[in-house]
């Protein structure tokens, strides 16, 4: 009898490990445990169907498939309700295919590392949130949360403007409601659903229903260091990526030497590579001889050692992920080499139309993906001969000769802390003379007045940037900026009175981070005040 309790104690801690190895947080351990001397838990993940999935995803599915070794019953929720509530990410007449698009993806993408689909529940959201027990518990649940509650709880998942629509506020309620409609006992998701997972710990039970277990994966980083973001096309592969897309995205990655922090190429080995290695199988990365020939790792933690020495050079790291990458992916093109998923991409994500200013959506759309930002750096500075408050710059923006730019900075930063400095500049203002100077762009600057008086600080691009990185606004990478605004349509007039900086000191626009490949951008100190 002791023998048999000690065998149900070991088999239930292998299974706990299993469920909750390199994951970030649990929140009910003990509930989890004491499921699990009873029977196997019941789990779902769900992912709104807005932008195309990419590599990332494989780490929730390589946590699946730990699921799954575990014994847990899993429930996958295409979440296409929720993708149009949040600030209609996926149209409404696009929701079907890209739920579509979705479900064929991830299928795809299990079948990649193995996992077997006859041991998963596939579900949509319509299929049972348009339903009228469900709406009635949406007006159940909104007589008792709080606005403030409700936006808090999104501020991670949802889009944030400044004036939010109503169906944002809804969102976290819904994916609360999910748990108890999907009878299930855990949900699974990214630490940036913390706050809905509390907001559902909260609200749940004053409906009547149980609180659930809530497993929380590490956001990883993307290829450019930072989240890797479906709308930033340098930090993340697509799932129908070519060969030559990848090994060319992988170049460019974020891969400094011993650094193991945020490192995106290291990161996707951890939670993907060495999560889906067969039994007995290594990770390999191939060396020439004069560069200490082919090394084997047989966990993650030996491969972080030895890169974090600097044993193990950035270009083989990123050589051996590549091929890992291109081995998962493989049979995800294969499965879309197809006429009838050919037309189903093309249908889910239409390209942007195209118009004569180069932008997407007609000519007369203002968003910002009309703003032609890029970072520079400053190269050369000195007072303007006929101005005593401004700087005459010449600024590197990666183009074949740096560019003369006056600013009004001279009150606010001195000349010795210009020289040299990187910024952000608005490229595509048509050029203007400044006492007799022409200059051919802006650099834009957090700036307010108050009793103090006046205060200008520059914008400051991330860490690692380059002159001529491109800053766009997340949301908002579709389309080509105007090769000059036109001056008379004030489309730079009618957009900047939406730029400020955040209560952290991100420069935002409608709440939406301004942001490289490298990461976000921000001003020292100045908080919520307007970018000029």
């Amino acid at each position: 009898m002791g023998v048999e309790v000690n065998d149900v104690a070991q088999t239930t801690e292998k299974k706990k490990e299993l469920i909750t190895r390199n994951l970030q947080e649990v929140l009910g351990e003990e509930k989890l445990l004491s499921i699990l001397k009873e029977r196997d838990l019941k789990i779902y993940w769900g992912t709104a169907t807005t932008g195309r999935p990419h590599i990332a995803y494989f780490v929730p599915m390589s946590k699946i498939a730990d699921f799954l070794k575990a014994g847990c019953e899993v429930t996958i929720l295409f979440a296409d309700l929720h993708a149009y509530l949040d600030n209609m990410k996926a149209p409404w007449e696009l929701l079907s295919l890209r739920t579509q698009y979705y479900e064929k993806s991830i299928k795809a993408m299990l079948t990649s590392i193995g996992v077997p689909l006859d041991k998963l529940k596939f579900v949509r959201g319509t299929d049972y949130q348009l339903s009228r027990e469900y709406t009635l518990d949406v007006y159940r649940l909104s007589s008792v949360i709080t606005e403030h509650d409700a936006k808090k709880a999104g501020a991670e998942v949802v889009k944030q403007v400044d004036h939010p629509l109503l169906s944002g506020l809804l969102y976290p309620g819904l994916q609360a409601l999910d748990e108890e409609y999907l009878h299930v006992d855990a949900q699974f998701g990214g630490i940036d659903q913390r706050k809905i997972f509390t907001f559902a710990e909260k609200y749940l039970p004053q409906l009547g229903y149980g609180k659930r277990i809530h497993l929380m994966n590490p956001m990883v980083p993307g290829l450019a260091g930072g989240k890797m973001s479906s709308s930033e096309e340098d930090s993340k592969i697509d799932l129908l990526d070519t060969p030559a897309a990848v090994k060319k995205k992988l170049k460019k990655a974020f891969c400094e030497p011993g650094n193991v922090e945020d490192n995106g190429v290291l990161a996707f080995a951890k939670h993907v590579v060495f999560s889906v290695l067969k039994p007995g199988e290594k990770f390999v990365v191939e060396r020439n001889e004069a560069n200490g020939g082919n090394v084997e790792f047989e966990n993650y933690c030996d491969l972080e050692k030895y890169f974090g020495d600097q044993k193990l050079h950035p270009a083989d790291l990123k050589g051996a992920v590549e091929t890992y990458i291109n081995r998962l992916l493989e049979p995800i093109r294969k499965a879309f080499d197809t006429p009838d998923l050919k037309k189903l991409v093309a249908k889910a994500y239409p390209p942007p139309s195209k118009n004569k200013s180069g932008g997407a959506g007609g000519e007369d759309e203002i968003a910002p993906h009309r703003l032609d930002m890029r970072v520079g750096k400053i190269i050369e500075v000195s007072r303007h001969p006929d101005a005593e408050a401004l700087y005459v710059e010449k600024i590197d923006l990666g183009e074949a000769e740096p560019r003369t730019i006056v600013s009004g900075l001279v009150q606010y930063v001195p000349e010795n802390e210009m020289l040299n400095r990187f910024v952000v500049v608005l490229c595509n203002l048509k050029p203007a003379k400044m006492r007799g100077i022409e200059s051919s762009g802006m650099v834009l600057c957090a700036s307010c007045e108050d009793e103090q008086g006046k205060k200008v600080e520059p914008l400051d691009p991330p860490e690692g940037s380059q002159p001529g990185d491109r800053v766009n606004v997340e949301n908002y990478e579709t389309g080509n900026p105007d090769v000059v605004l036109n001056p008379k349509k004030k489309i730079w007039e009618k957009l900047q009175v939406d730029l400020k900086t955040s209560s952290t000191c991100e420069a935002v626009w409608q709440g939406n981070p301004l942001l490289t490949s490298k990461g976000k951008i921000t001003c020292k100190t100045l908080k919520g005040v307007p970018i000029k």
